[in-house]
C-alpha cells in the first residue's frame, strides 16, 4: 500500500535506536524526508547513514541535542523546512518508590514526558492546520492503560499528556484540517530500555537475567517481544493519507498482555 507520504518532512523525536529509530525508518523507507534528535551525537549519525543508506531519495538531517530543553527544541525545528509529521517520542524516567521522588523528580519526568510534546505540538500544528495536512504520533507507553506501580513518575507525566491529547485532538480548527493526533502505547518491546529493567530485575531478585526475560515473555500472549521495525510500520501507518479519520486514539501495541475489553 502506498501511504501517501512522499516528499512530506517528519520530526522524529529520541530517534537515534529503539522506537524513535524504527519510526524513522519506516517514514524513510516511504519517501518521508525526516530530521531526527536524539542527545548521543555519534548514535545519531550513525542512524541518519543507515537511513540515507536505506532511502538515497529523501533527505535526512540529524540534530544533536536534548529535545526536553528549549535550546534543543529550537535547533531541531528550524532544521526541518516543515513539520508535516511530528512523532514525540523521550526516554522515560527511571523506576522506583514513590516515597523517594521529591519535586524535582517530578518536574524533570513532567519536563520530558508531558511538556515536551505539548510545545512542539503547540510550535507545528497550526502551520499543519493552515496546509491542510498534520500527523502527530506521540509515543507513550503501556503503562498508562495498565499503570505499574514502580513507574510512577511515567504513570503520572503521560496520563498528563493523555488527557491533554485527548482534548485538543478534538478540536474542530485541528481535526477539521486534516491533521491528526494519536498515542502509540508499546508494552515490552525488544529495546535497550527492556533490556536495562530487566537488568536492574534481575540484579534486585539475585536471579539470572535469561530467567527474567523468559518469564517476562512467557506473560505475553503472543510469547514475544515486540520489534522496533514493527512499532515503526504501524506508527508509518497512523501517519499516512489514508488514516485522516483516525484521531484522539491510544493505541495498545502489546502482544496481548493487558487483559481488558477497553
Amino acid at each position: 500500500m502506498d501511504l501517501g507520504l512522499n516528499g512530506r518532512w517528519a520530526l522524529v523525536c529520541a530517534a537515534s535506536k529503539g522506537l524513535g529509530a524504527g519510526c524513522a525508518e519506516a517514514l524513510v523507507a516511504e519517501g518521508v524526508n525526516v530530521v531526527i534528535t536524539a542527545r548521543g551525537e555519534e548514535a545519531l549519525q550513525a542512524q541518519a547513514a543507515a537511513l540515507r543508506a536505506l532511502n538515497p531519495a529523501v533527505q535526512v538531517i540529524a540534530v544533536a541535542g536534548d529535545i526536553t530543553t528549549e535550546a534543543g527544541r529550537a535547533a531541531a525545528l528550524a532544521a526541518c523546512p516543515q513539520v508535516d509529521i511530528l512523532i514525540n517520542n523521550a526516554g522515560g524516567p527511571p523506576p522506583g518508590d514513590f516515597r523517594t521522588w521529591g519535586r524535582e523528580e517530578w518536574l524533570a519526568a513532567l519536563e520530558a514526558n508531558m511538556l515536551t510534546p505539548i510545545e512542539l505540538i503547540r510550535a507545528t500544528v497550526d502551520g499543519m492546520a493552515q496546509r491542510g495536512f498534520g500527523r502527530i504520533v506521540n509515543i507513550t507507553s503501556g503503562a498508562v492503560k495498565a499503570p505499574i506501580d514502580v513507574l510512577g513518575l511515567s504513570n503520572g507525566a503521560r496520563s498528563g499528556l493523555t488527557g491533554f491529547i485527548a482534548g485538543i485532538a478534538r478540536q474542530p480548527q485541528i481535526a477539521g484540517r486534516n491533521v491528526t493526533i494519536n498515542n502509540l502505547l508499546p508494552g515490552a518491546f525488544d529495546t535497550d530500555r527492556l533490556k536495562k529493567t530487566m537488568a536492574a530485575g534481575a540484579e534486585k531478585s539475585g536471579q539470572p537475567v535469561d530467567q527474567v526475560r523468559a518469564r517476562r515473555m512467557a506473560a505475553i500472549p503472543a510469547q514475544r517481544f515486540g520489534s522496533a521495525a514493527e512499532f515503526g510500520a504501524l506508527c508509518a501507518m497512523l501517519c499516512s493519507a489514508h488514516a485522516g479519520y483516525l484521531t484522539g486514539q491510544n493505541i495498545l501495541l502489546d502482544g496481548g498482555a493487558y487483559p481488558g475489553t477497553f
